[in-house]
């Protein structure tokens, strides 16, 4: 069986940020309470006129440089989102354009916050069944576009940006194991109500303020930590190895409180687990994939560690992949 493996990473943020301070002066909260819940100091945030292929572009740049490959050279791009451009063509297109990639197959993903490692696992199968040689995995999200800036129980946990890698076959380490699941009955907890073919755009819909993201928080709260924490347990599992085994845990960053329960259960020292939430909160399908980028430039991943991503989010989904860098 053929191994597959991650030859190149990007990311990109915006240039605008967006601090707990500015927060205070828009809704009725604090800095204090923010970072205290969440974890969370700032976010960027897309100036006008920004959408999410223009952020998945310069990642998707970005992780071909640090690839050494050409726009040509790849045969297969896909962008997980949950902010597109507009309902089509999809971004994964508009990116196929704007790089200048006319070899490449393109399509959207849409597994919200695990969006990325969904991708990472069809990228996978693409390349060891032969299809495609290199594959380009980009998350992005613009999620300010669907955040109410009234309401302060959620407009303080989104941000935007994007993460990308590329895909290719490997001689040794990469993908180890992966695991993905779902589970639809609980739709209701996170989502966006209208939009879309169940409630198509109306003044009814627009004044109701139906067109952004809508959470029960206690409950995602805690089905976020069993669900991540059991995740990672089969993924390693999967893979042959224990946490004790993991160098690098990078999870979704969506709240700290989250991060530390599900640390507390692996039985994982804080200091294996990469963390970037206090700078960009949650950016759905682009944490897991920005992160990732951030802990290999900044060499806390190096060759022959052995790294877990853990993702989790609305569908419900969830996904957790084992990497030997």
């Amino acid at each position: 069986m053929k191994r597959v493996g991650i030859i190149g990473v990007g990311e990109y943020f915006p240039e605008k940020v967006l601090t707990n301070h500015d927060l205070e002066k828009m809704v009725d909260t604090s800095d204090e309470w923010i970072v205290t819940r969440t974890g969370i100091r700032e976010r960027h945030i897309v100036s006008q006129g920004q959408a999410t292929s223009d952020l998945a572009v310069k990642a998707a740049r970005s992780a071909l440089q640090d690839a050494r490959l050409k726009p040509q050279d790849l045969d297969l791009i896909l962008v997980a989102t949950v902010t597109p451009d507009m309902q089509f063509p999809s971004v994964a297109c508009l990116v196929q354009h704007a790089l200048g990639a006319k070899k490449a197959s393109c399509f959207d993903i849409s597994a919200a916050c695990a969006g990325f490692v969904y991708g990472m696992v069809v990228a996978q199968q693409f390349i060891v069944n032969g299809v495609y040689k290199n594959v380009l995995v980009v998350g992005a999200e613009t999620l300010s576009s669907v955040t109410d800036w009234h309401d302060r129980s959620t407009c303080v946990l989104f941000g935007d940006g994007a993460g990308a890698a590329v895909f290719s076959e490997v001689k040794r380490g990469g993908i180890l194991s992966v695991y993905l699941g779902s589970d639809g009955s609980k739709a209701d907890l996170l989502m966006v109500p209208a939009g879309g073919s169940r409630y198509p755009a109306t003044h009814q819909t627009v004044e109701k303020r139906m067109h952004y993201v809508k959470m029960q928080g206690n409950e995602v709260f805690k089905l976020a930590v069993n669900i991540m924490t059991e995740s990672a347990l089969i993924a390693l599992q999967k893979a042959g190895l224990k946490c004790q085994d993991v160098d690098c845990f990078i999870p979704h960053q969506a709240n700290l409180r989250i991060l530390q329960a599900i640390v507390k259960r692996l039985g994982l020292p804080e200091s294996k687990i990469f963390l970037n939430i206090d700078k960009y909160g949650n950016v759905s399908s682009a944490s897991t994939a920005a992160a990732l980028c951030q802990a290999v430039k900044s060499k806390r991943i190096k060759k022959g560690d052995i790294v877990l991503l853990d993702a989790f989010g609305s569908g419900l989904v969830w996904g957790a992949c084992v990497i030997e860098w």
